[in-house]
């Protein structure tokens, strides 16, 4: 069974180019996961089938979902329904907190 719980730092982390992933929690309908960008870092734009949820934990994110764009900051949040076309690019240094329904098993 998938733990429970997590500390700072608990978590496999990816190195991407411009940012780094680190999955925090998961369980097979859903998952917590830390995104953190470099200033400039791009999360090119993509789809996929799962429901997800994003927190601007640190930053600020030029969020664009389905051909629509805006600039969410510290505090600020995001869904993005299953198979929309999104994307994100680091308007200065940040993190993302995503949430996946179902889990990304991509990530694992």
């Amino acid at each position: 069974m998938s733990p429970l719980f997590a500390q700072a730092g608990d978590g496999k982390v990816t190195q991407l180019d411009g940012s780094s992933r680190r999955v925090i929690l998961d369980l097979p309908d859903l998952m917590l996961v830390e995104f953190t960008f470099d200033k400039g870092g791009v999360g090119a734009l993509h789809s996929h089938p799962h429901r997800q949820s994003s927190y601007v934990a640190e930053g600020v994110f030029e969020v664009t979902i389905d051909g629509v764009t805006q600039t969410i900051g510290k505090g600020g949040a995001y869904i993005v329904p299953e198979g929309l076309v999104h994307g994100v690019k680091a308007l200065e240094a940040g993190k993302l907190i995503d949430s996946f329904t179902p889990r990304r098993e991509d990530f694992l």
